[in-house]
């Protein structure tokens, strides 16, 4: 089992090991290997290493007695220090120890807990869909590829891709999780969006303003202009829906895809939307469905699980006066 101890500034981290067997003084030979770290160093994705090295060790030993051996207990030493050597420099590690051992090692970079996927969500390839290998994942995952645009939601590409919905959200999690693709929200051209500070970026970083203006420059027409694409995120503001960003800004969206301009914002984090949020404000059961108006369900939510449009839930919720619309 391995384990970890803080100590004058630095971390060890172990794996002891008795091997039993009575050719061994006192019956068992026991040995720990370990790695010696900052104090403050993240260790869960070193935690596998020193397991599996020293399954390794267990495995030599079990076979030639390759640790109670003095003669091949010296290549201990080298062993460690090429093995330390190697995964500071790359991460990675494969050394050949006999004829029929060679112990492969590799650091995995340990990625946090993906969203949970709703069935409003919308799916957007993080890099280009032509580079992603089909054959490399799960069948349903291979269904669903052709589905995922960046603009139809889990519930869309269910029904589409003839995919149950739990089956495709787990896919999409697991897309999720690998970081080859993130959420958006539905877009519509009533959805109210406004910027974020990161909005700055798009004018400090050269590579965040080469790789935007390409990403949402229509097809067929010559780059979109970073000023005309500023100005349009700036033009996003409370109270403005993405239908009033293009009556106003009509010039400047004759070669900026106004969809990609959204998707590129919410995926960059330079914009962020405005959502609905219908609360029903006395307890009149005739607003339905009640459980839904708490104001912890959005539009998007309650119109994907009602099969409502917006447009119908914008009127059933104007003709009733138990019920008020939060944006946040």
């Amino acid at each position: 089992r391995c384990g970890w101890e803080t100590a004058m500034g630095k971390k060890l981290i172990g794996c002891p090991v008795c091997i039993e067997h009575k050719k061994y003084s006192r019956n068992a030979l026991l040995f720990n290997l370990g790695l010696v770290c900052d104090a403050r160093t993240k260790t869960c994705a070193l935690e596998p290493i020193v397991k599996k090295l020293s399954g390794y060790l267990t495995t030599l030993e079990l076979e030639s007695g390759f640790i109670s051996n003095e003669e091949s207990k010296q290549k201990l030493l080298p062993i460690m220090s090429t093995l330390l050597e190697e995964l500071n420099a790359t991460g990675a590690c494969t050394l050949p120890i006999d004829e029929s051992n060679t112990i492969n090692l590799k650091l995995i970079e340990q990625r946090r807990d993906p969203l949970i996927v709703q069935e409003y969500d919308v799916p957007v390839f993080t890099q280009c869909k032509d580079h992603f290998i089909k054959s490399q994942w799960d069948l349903t995952t291979q269904q669903i590829l052709a589905y995922i645009d960046g603009f139809r939601h889990i519930q869309k590409i269910s029904a589409e891709a003839d995919v149950e919905l739990n089956l495709v959200r787990i896919a999409v999690q697991n897309l999720l999780y690998y970081g080859v693709v993130t959420l958006v929200s539905i877009f519509q051209y009533s959805n109210v969006y406004c910027t974020t500070p990161t909005v700055q970026s798009l004018i400090d970083d050269r590579s965040i303003q080469e790789e935007c203006l390409n990403y949402v420059t229509k097809k067929g027409q010559k780059r979109a202009c970073l000023r005309d694409v500023f100005q349009l995120y700036c033009g996003l503001t409370p109270g403005t829906t993405v239908r009033d960003l293009c009556s106003r800004y009509s010039q400047q969206l004759q070669r900026v895809d106004e969809r990609r301009l959204i998707q590129y914002g919410l995926m960059k984090a330079l914009i962020r939307r405005l959502q609905k949020y219908p609360v029903k404000v006395t307890r009149d059961e005739r607003s339905r469905p009640p459980r839904l108006y708490t104001g912890c369900h959005s539009y998007d939510e309650i119109c994907c699980k009602t099969g409502m449009s917006y447009k119908e839930l914008d009127e059933r919720l104007e003709n009733d006066p138990n019920i008020i619309v939060c944006w946040k």
